[in-house]
C-alpha cells in the first residue's frame, strides 16, 4: 500500500506487539494494486467458501494470505471480485469516492469476524484502524457479541480523520440493519457520511487513540461525552517507541494497567 500513517503503523504496530509475547492477526481489504504474485498471496480454502449478504445479495468471501519473512507475520485478506479487484483504493480516476464504499467496509467487517471464527481464535483487543473497519465496533457489540469467541473482546479504534468527506449511499441504514441491529442502534448514521460513520464506531469503542490532529470537534464532543479511554499525542517514530504505548494502552483496556 501507499506509505501512510495508517499503512506504517498497520506494518510494524503486529510485529513490535507480536515480539513483545502476544499473538496476532493482522486483517485488510485485498485492494486490486496488491500484486498477489509480487508478494506472495494464496487463497486459504479451508477458510474461504462462505458468503456474505448485503441487501439481500449473497457474495462470495475469498480468505487470502501472505507471509513477511522478516517479521515471521502474516497477513490475512479479505477478498471479492465486485469490491476489491478494482486497481484503485477508495477514488475512481476522478477522484470520486465509489458508490459501493459503503457496502465494501460491511463486508470486510462482516468477513473478518467470520474469518476470525472459523479461525477460532479469541481475540483479547480488536484494534480498528481506517474507516474501512468502522463497522467492526457495531457487528462486534451487536451481532457477535454472544458468540464465545468475541465475549470477553475488547475494542480499540484509531481515528485519522481519513475520508472525513465522504458521502455514503442514502440506503445504508437499510444495508446495516437485521441480525440483531436496529434502527435505533445506527441513528447517527441519517446523514450517511465519514464523520458520522466515524462516530458510530466510537458509539461501540472501548478505547480510542486519536492519531491525527485533525480529528473533527463532533467526533471529539462524542469520545468526551461517552468518557472513554483515549490515548493521544502519538508520534509515529521509526524506533517503534509507540508499540510500547499501544500495549500499555491494551492493558488499561483490559484492565490490566496496575500489573
Amino acid at each position: 500500500m501507499p506509505e501512510s500513517e495508517i499503512s506504517l503503523v498497520g506494518r510494524y504496530l503486529p510485529q513490535g506487539i507480536q515480539e513483545s509475547g502476544f499473538e496476532i492477526r493482522s486483517f485488510m481489504p485485498r485492494f486490486g494494486c496488491i500484486k498477489e504474485r509480487r508478494n506472495q498471496l494464496h487463497e486459504v480454502i479451508r477458510l474461504s467458501g462462505m458468503n456474505i449478504i448485503i441487501d439481500d445479495i449473497d457474495r462470495p468471501l475469498i480468505i487470502k494470505v501472505s507471509s513477511i519473512s522478516s517479521a515471521r507475520m502474516q497477513v490475512y485478506f479479505i477478498d471479492n471480485e465486485d469490491y476489491f479487484y478494482r486497481k484503485e483504493i477508495y477514488t475512481d480516476d476522478d477522484g470520486q469516492y465509489f458508490e459501493d464504499n459503503d457496502e465494501r467496509a460491511i463486508f470486510f467487517a462482516k468477513g473478518v469476524l467470520e474469518t476470525v471464527k472459523k479461525l477460532r481464535w479469541k481475540p483479547d483487543i480488536i484494534h480498528c484502524q481506517g474507516w474501512i473497519s468502522h463497522f467492526v465496533p457495531l457487528y462486534l457489540k451487536k451481532v457477535y457479541h454472544d458468540d464465545p469467541i468475541f465475549t470477553d473482546s475488547k475494542i480499540v479504534l484509531s481515528l485519522y480523520n481519513d475520508c472525513s468527506d465522504i458521502t455514503f449511499d442514502a440506503n445504508i441504514k437499510s444495508k446495516i440493519t437485521g441480525q440483531g441491529i436496529k434502527n435505533r442502534d445506527i441513528e447517527v448514521m441519517e446523514i450517511p457520511n465519514g464523520i458520522n460513520l466515524a462516530k458510530l464506531a466510537v458509539q461501540y469503542a472501548d478505547g480510542v487513540i486519536l492519531s491525527s490532529n485533525s480529528t473533527s470537534e463532533e467526533v471529539l464532543g462524542l469520545i468526551n461525552k461517552m468518557n472513554l479511554p483515549v490515548l493521544s499525542d502519538i508520534t509515529i517514530s521509526d524506533d517503534l517507541a509507540y508499540v510500547k504505548e499501544y500495549r500499555q494502552f491494551y492493558d488499561q483496556i483490559l484492565g490490566k494497567d496496575d500489573k
